[in-house]
């Protein structure tokens, strides 16, 4: 088994070379992989979460992340806007709180947000609040979370490469591959 740093710089090296701008973020790629890991071997359910903007990035890991040509078990990832469909019309703590205790009867086994949008949009008031939350935040430094910039010209093939490998990690750490605990 390795540790999850060291196999991270391994994965991302043995992908194309426009992986490279990646391998310098590796020290703040890994602890969010690391807590969203540890939530999915512990039985936590994923909520999917964005701003409009990237509403086609949840849809592409929906419909990729338990596709059967994988070789490995089915995970609980689910868009939030299928548990929740009228998300915007949260407008207060007390609205928020409500959810919350809806989605901890849903989930009994507990559940985390994974986040994908601007920093500043409405809906991080929902996952800020959950300190599991994978965070992918555009143009705001939060902490705990893997930063991004929305102007970036290469963003959206930036996020399809950290979705790869997130992906990888993921099967690596369900067949036992990794070390997740050091």
């Amino acid at each position: 088994m390795q540790q999850l740093l060291t196999w991270t710089l391994q994965a991302i090296r043995e992908e194309e070379p426009s992986f490279a701008w990646l391998e310098e973020y590796r020290f703040e790629w890994v602890p969010p992989i690391k807590n969203l890991l540890h939530a999915l071997l512990s039985g936590k359910t994923v909520l999917l979460l964005s701003d409009e903007r990237h509403k086609w990035f949840v849809q592409y890991i929906l419909n990729d992340i338990n596709a059967t040509r994988k070789s490995r078990p089915f995970l609980p990832f689910y868009a939030f806007s299928g548990c929740f469909p009228d998300v915007q019309s949260l407008k207060n703590s007390r609205d928020i709180k409500l959810l919350e205790d809806m989605l901890s009867l849903s989930f009994p086994e507990g559940y985390l947000f994974w986040y994908i949008g601007n920093g500043e949009h409405p809906y991080t008031k929902i996952a800020f609040r959950n300190e599991e939350s994978l965070l992918w935040v555009m143009d705001a430094e939060v902490q705990n979370a893997f930063m991004l910039r929305s102007r970036d010209r290469y963003i959206d093939i930036k996020l399809l490469q950290l979705y790869r490998l997130l992906d990888k990690t993921l099967t690596a750490a369900i067949c036992g591959e990794l070390d997740i605990e050091s």
